[in-house]
């Protein structure tokens, strides 16, 4: 973001009429939030959603959720490939984000078994986005092989590169790429780990626990 961007400036005033009080930071940043917004400033609001598998860092933009990562991916690393490959004006905003992390809540509670969020699919392309198209039809409980997405993909011999593309999915549990195991009943891997994957189908009902 260029130093002399308006949105710096803007941020710059509002921080600066505020004082070293906590609370008048958080009003500050607020105002900032709002103001930015409805001068067209704000294109990526972002903020963390508490969850039983770890804090995530929840992006969205006017067209929907864009990202979504795990605690094993480092925020600031998460937020300049925002700045980079969506829109330099990144925000954080937890009022922009309530919507995503009271679905997320009702989720990881059992109180949803689907997300009505808009998505951005842009941080995807081609087959990869085919790909995680078509796990948005793979319903809550139930778990598909790698083979067999590809062929919802349209690609029936492409399990490898669905294989890839479960691997970069940038919007995981709301894009249920947890929900694709391997052929032998093998879970396969995950971005969040194994064990995350393995929780989330628990959740699910799709694995029977002992």
């Amino acid at each position: 973001m260029s130093k002399n961007s308006p949105l710096d400036e803007l941020e710059r005033e509002l921080r600066g009429s505020a004082s070293r009080d906590p609370e008048d930071l958080d009003a500050a940043s607020a105002r900032l939030t709002e103001r930015a917004a409805g001068e067209g400033l704000l294109d990526v609001a972002y903020a963390t959603a508490d969850t039983p598998v770890g804090p995530l860092l929840v992006a969205t933009t006017p067209r929907g959720l864009v990202r979504a990562a795990y605690p094993r991916e480092r925020p600031d690393d998460v937020l300049a490939e925002l700045a980079r490959d969506v829109s330099p004006r990144v925000l954080e905003s937890p009022r922009e984000l309530d919507p995503v992390r009271r679905e997320l809540d009702e989720y990881f509670e059992g109180r949803r078994r689907g997300f009505d969020l808009a998505i951005d699919w842009r941080l995807s392309h081609g087959f990869r986005c085919e790909a995680l198209k078509a796990l948005v039809g793979v319903r809550y409980g139930a778990t598909i092989t790698y083979s067999e997405l590809a062929q919802r993909a349209g690609s029936p011999r492409a399990h490898r590169a669905a294989g890839s593309a479960c691997g970069s999915n940038p919007i995981p549990i709301v894009v249920p790429c947890h929900r694709v195991v391997r052929a032998g009943g093998g879970l396969g891997g995950y971005g969040g780990g194994v064990e995350v994957k393995e929780y989330l189908l628990e959740l699910e009902g799709a694995l029977k626990t002992e």
